[in-house]
This record gives C-alpha cells, structure tokens and sequence, in this order.
C-alpha cells in the first residue's frame, strides 16, 4: 500500500482513521499529535523545570526524547529525569543502564533512587509471602504506591514544577475502566489531562502522550532507533491485565474503540468532578512521612512500613 500523504510506500495502517502511512508522515503525525496536545492541555510554561519518569521503557523514553526535540531550543525551561529501583530481580538493572544511556546522549541530568534506600525493602522482599486480595494484595499495588510516592517527594525535592509520565492512550483508558468497576469516582475524577488536586506537596502531573496507542509509540521508538527496554515485569498481576486484554479484543473487532471511550470520559469528566466536589477529603501530611495524604497515614506508610 502506499501513503496516503505522499504516495510513497507506506509502513503503517491506521485502522482507526483509515490512513496508510511512510515512515516519514508517521513519526511526523505523532510528533505533531504529541505537540497538540501540549497545546491543548497547557502542558509546559515559561520558567517549568520538569520531571520525568524514566524507566527505559518504550514510553518514557520516548516521550523524553519527543520532549527534548520539541523544546531543545528553549532556554528557559530545564528537563532532567527520574528513575526509580524497585529491586526487582534479572528486570530492572537492565531498563536503569537503558536509561542512564538515552540521558548521557541527550545530555539529560539523571537522578536514580531505591525502594531499599527510601522505604527500607527492595519490592521482591516485601510481597513475599503477602497476603494477597484482589485490588491491594497485588505486586502492582504495593509498586505503584511507593513509585508514585517517592517520584512526587524526589521530584518535589529536586525543584520540579512538574512530573512527565509516559503514560500512553492504552494506559489512560485502562485506568478509567478500573475505577469505573472500583466504583471510585474520587479517582475518576482526578483521571484528566491534568493534575486537579492544588496542593504544595504535590508536583503536578503531565502526560503528553495520553492520546497515543501503545502499539504507536512501540513503532515509533523503533523508527527512530531508540534503545528500550523490552522485557515486561515478572511481576505483573491483577485485574488491570485482563481489563486491557478486553481492550485490545474490543479495538481489534472496533478500531477507534479507544479513542471514543477517552473522548466520552472527556465530555463525562466535569459531571464526575461535579459530583464528587463536595466529597473531597482535606489533604493533610501524613504523620510518619511527611508526604501528602487524605489520611493521618498515607496508603504507602500504610503498606510499606509495617
């Protein structure tokens, strides 16, 4: 088949618009969709000095490469990244050389912390023998609180204005379908573009790449030669996964499927946020950490330091 831009040979069906595209028009439409929504979403200031999340993974990786060429040329804003050890055995040393990498090539200042050296145990010691439910017995569950805990107190101690995660199209309706089956409309509501909890202790969140299909980025990185770490987790566990694997069936029989969930959650996000306003429980500091939480101990002290 050939583009549907130039007519050259084209390397990519985009079912869900019906076009065929070279390589060429392909890394330039997400280039130009990933600038869009900056745009739309008034993503980056004057003055921002940004965190991002790196992990050496597809994503992050290339939304710090994306974002480095974007914005190379602007002298007032500082980009510099985050990485985070969990202490997961044969995984992560991997994906941390990756990242180190793609930072000393992008002359990126680059800061590498520790579940062990922050939360006394690396993530491998401390679900084993766990007791497991469905929602917080997880591997996924214990991780996700303590990265998202320790990357706001870094990047807050680091001066950041703000956090870049890679989080992807996928990712962002994957979390939307959770907390609808959850029933967690507090959580829904914070599910936006942007952050919406004011806070000093919380360094707002930007995702650039929230409008772009996993598969995309995956190619994307590829084209452009990106290294990245491929392995996935051995400790991925959880309704989450069967939830995207429902997905992906739905997207593969209905292309677009993706895109029309985000965009009804879109037109549906200021009822949800309307409804929940008077619920909104007072951020406070937790009593063992200091860090921001809805409660006297926040959910991370609460799992981890037992």
């Amino acid at each position: 088949m050939k583009c549907s831009k130039c007519g050259k040979k084209a390397v990519f069906h985009r079912k869900y618009e019906g076009s065929y595209l070279c390589e060429n028009h392909f890394v330039k439409s997400i280039e130009e969709k990933v600038r869009k929504t900056i745009r739309k979403g008034k993503m980056i200031e004057r003055g921002d000095r940004i965190a991002f999340a790196l992990s050496g993974g597809k994503d992050s990786s290339a939304v710090l490469y994306l974002m480095n060429k974007i914005f190379s040329r602007e002298k007032d804003l500082e980009f510099f990244a985050i990485s985070i050890d969990e202490g997961i055995p044969g995984y992560r040393k991997e994906s941390l050389e990756i990242a180190k990498k793609l930072c000393r090539k992008l002359g990126i200042e680059h800061h590498v912390f520790s579940f062990r050296e922050e939360l006394g145990k690396d993530l491998s010691k401390k679900i084993k023998g766990r007791k497991r439910d469905s929602w917080e017995g997880t591997a996924c569950t214990y991780c996700g609180l303590a990265r998202r805990w320790l990357l706001n107190r870094k990047a807050r101690e680091l001066k950041a204005t703000k956090i870049a995660f890679g989080m992807n199209l996928d990712d962002e309706i994957q979390g939307i379908m959770m907390d609808y089956i959850r029933g967690d409309l507090a959580r829904l509501s914070r599910m936006g573009g942007e952050s919406i909890v004011k806070n000093d202790l919380f360094v707002p969140r930007i995702k650039p790449f929230r409008e772009i299909p996993e598969k995309e980025i995956g190619l994307y990185a590829i084209m452009l030669g990106l290294e990245v770490h491929e392995s996935e987790c051995p400790y991925l566990e959880g309704p989450r996964f069967r939830v995207r694997d429902f997905l992906n069936d739905l997207e593969t029989e209905s292309p677009g499927t993706k895109f029309s969930i985000l965009k009804t959650f879109e037109r549906l996000l200021p009822s949800v946020r309307e409804i929940v306003k008077d619920e909104n429980v007072k951020v406070v500091k937790c009593e063992k950490c200091g860090e921001p939480s809805s409660q006297k101990v926040c959910k991370t002290c609460e799992l981890w330091r037992k």
